[in-house]
C-alpha cells in the first residue's frame, strides 16, 4: 500500500498592490467587472443587472479564492494553538486587522472586529453609553439613521431613563445642520449620525459635525456602513469617538465588521460579551480581561470571513478608492438624468453631495409590484422601507424602490434600468 503525503501548505494568496486594470490614470472597469462571478449569471433568462449594492455587494473572486483558500490549506482556531496551522490562522487572521486599520488610517489596537454597524453600535450602546447615561441625559439621533443607529439608543434610553432627540432634515434629504448644533445642548451626551444615507445617499458632512460636537463635549457615534465601501476614509481626521462598518458592503464576505475608537476610549469600556479569548485568567473570586481590542472579541470570530475581508480591502485599494468613487459619481449622474426624464417618478434626496444611490416612486405604481416586475427583466433594485421607517415617514410615504450603484455596474445597465422601468409602467397600466 502507497504512502500517503500530505499536500504542502500554500501561503495566502496574493492580490496584487494595483489592479491590472489599472494603469496611467485609466481604469479598465469591464476587465474590474470581470472579478466577479455572480455578475455573469442571467436571472429570467435575461442578464443579471445588480444594483443592490447598498444592500450588500458582491464579491469577487480574489475573496472567494482567499476564503476557500483558507479552508483548504489553513483551517484552525486562532490565539488558542502554538502548532503550525493555529499560528498561520492567527497570523491571517490579525493580518486583516491591519490591512483593514490602514484602510481606515487608524491604529489596528483601536479596531474591534465584529459581525458588523450593528454589533458595534450596539457594544457602544451597552459598555459606553449604558454604564454612563442617566435621567435627564439625552442622545440626538438624525432623522435620516438606519434602524440599526437608532433602536439601540432607544433601548439605552429605556433602561437609563435618558431621551431622544431627533435632527431634522430639509426636503432635499440634507441634515438641518443649523437646527442640529442648536440641539447640541449640555443635557446631549450622545451623537449618533450617519455617514451616508443608505436611502437618500446624502452625504453628511461628519468631520464638522463631529467637531461641533467636541466642542460642547459631546461623544460621537458615526455609521460608516455606507461610507467604507464607496469613497476614500480617513476615520482618525473624521474626529468621532466611534466609527462602525460592514465588511459585506464593501465586496467581503457577511458577518464581518469594525468598531473603531481610540485606545484610551477602549480601556475605559467593560466587555460586552464574555467567554474565551477575551480574558487574560480567570478564578472564581475574579477574572482579569484582556487587552482591547481583544476584550470585545469573546469566544472563535468568523476567521475566514475576516480573512475574505483582508482580501476586500487588498482589493479595493488595488483599484484605488477615489477611481472607485469618481467611478460611482459617473453612474449617479447617468442614472439621476436618465430616471428624471420619466414621468411620474419622484426620486427622493437631491443632497448637494451624494452618493450613488436613487431612491424612487413612480405615479400608481407601488414599489414592490415595480421591484417585481423589475425582476423579471432581470434588474434587481430593493423595494420597500430599507430599515429607515422614520425617515420614510419624513417623506409621507409607506416604501420606495431603491437602485444603489457599485463600480462593478455599467452605463448599459443604467440604460437596462430604464428601460425595464418604462416596461414595467406599460404592464401596470
Amino acid at each position: 500500500m502507497g504512502t500517503l503525503t500530505a499536500p504542502a501548505a500554500t501561503s495566502p494568496l496574493a492580490i496584487p498592490s494595483v489592479h491590472p486594470a489599472v494603469s496611467g490614470g485609466h481604469v479598465d472597469w469591464a476587465r474590474i467587472r470581470a472579478d466577479f462571478p455572480l455578475l455573469q449569471r442571467e436571472v429570467h433568462g435575461k442578464p443579471l443587472v445588480y444594483l443592490d449594492s447598498a444592500n450588500t455587494g458582491q464579491k469577487p473572486a480574489a475573496v472567494i479564492d482567499a476564503v476557500d483558500d483558507f479552508y483548504r490549506h489553513h483551517n484552525a482556531n486562532v490565539s488558542r494553538a502554538v502548532h503550525a496551522l493555529g499560528s498561520e490562522a492567527t497570523e491571517a487572521y490579525e493580518a486583516s486587522r491591519r490591512k483593514l486599520a490602514k484602510f481606515l488610517n487608524v491604529r489596528p489596537d483601536e479596531l474591534v472586529l465584529c459581525s458588523g454597524t450593528t454589533f458595534a453600535i450596539n457594544l457602544v450602546a451597552y459598555s459606553w453609553a449604558l454604564p454612563r447615561l442617566k435621567a435627564g441625559d439625552a442622545i440626538v439621533v438624525s432623522r435620516m439613521e438606519h434602524h440599526a443607529n437608532i433602536v439601540p439608543w432607544q433601548l439605552v434610553a429605556q433602561r437609563t431613563g435618558a431621551t431622544i432627540k431627533v435632527a431634522e432634515i430639509h426636503d432635499n434629504g440634507e441634515l438641518d445642520l443649523d437646527a442640529l448644533y442648536a440641539q447640541l445642548t449640555p443635557e446631549v451626551k450622545l451623537l449618533a449620525v450617519t455617514h451616508v444615507s443608505n436611502v437618500l445617499g446624502t452625504v453628511n458632512p461628519v468631520r464638522e459635525i463631529c467637531c461641533e460636537a467636541r466642542k460642547r463635549g459631546i461623544t460621537t457615534v458615526v455609521d460608516g456602513s455606507q461610507a467604507a465601501p464607496h469613497r476614500p476614509l480617513d476615520v482618525a481626521s473624521i474626529g468621532c469617538d466611534f466609527y462602525a462598518l460592514t465588511g459585506h458592503k464593501m465586496a467581503g464576505p457577511t458577518g464581518t465588521g469594525a468598531l473603531w475608537a481610540r485606545k484610551e476610549t477602549l480601556d475605559a469600556m467593560p466587555p460586552f460579551i464574555g467567554g474565551g479569548e477575551m480574558i487574560k485568567e480567570v478564578r472564581f473570586d475574579g477574572t482579569v480581561f484582556n487587552d482591547a481590542p481583544h476584550k470585545f472579541e469573546a469566544g472563535t470570530p468568523n476567521i475566514a470571513g475576516f480573512i475574505g475581508l483582508g482580501a476586500a480591502v487588498d482589493y479595493l485599494s488595488s483599484i484605488g478608492m477615489a477611481n472607485i468613487e469618481a467611478r460611482e459619481q459617473t453612474l449617479l449622474a447617468h442614472a439621476t438624468e436618465e430616471l428624471s426624464k420619466i414621468d411620474g417618478l419622484r426620486i427622493f434626496g437631491s443632497a448637494r453631495e451624494k452618493a450613488a444611490v436613487i431612491s424612487f416612486q413612480i405615479a400608481g405604481a407601488h414599489s414592490h409590484d415595480l421591484a417585481t416586475l423589475l425582476d423579471l427583466e432581470g434588474v434587481a433594485v430593493r423595494s420597500g422601507q430599507h430599515c429607515a421607517h422614520p425617515l420614510l415617514q419624513f417623506f409621507g410615504v409607506a416604501a420606495t424602490c431603491r437602485a444603489s450603484f457599485a463600480f462593478y455596474n455599467t452605463h448599459q445597465e443604467v440604460d437596462a434600468l430604464v428601460a425595464a422601468i418604462h416596461k414595467s409602467r406599460r404592464l401596470l397600466g
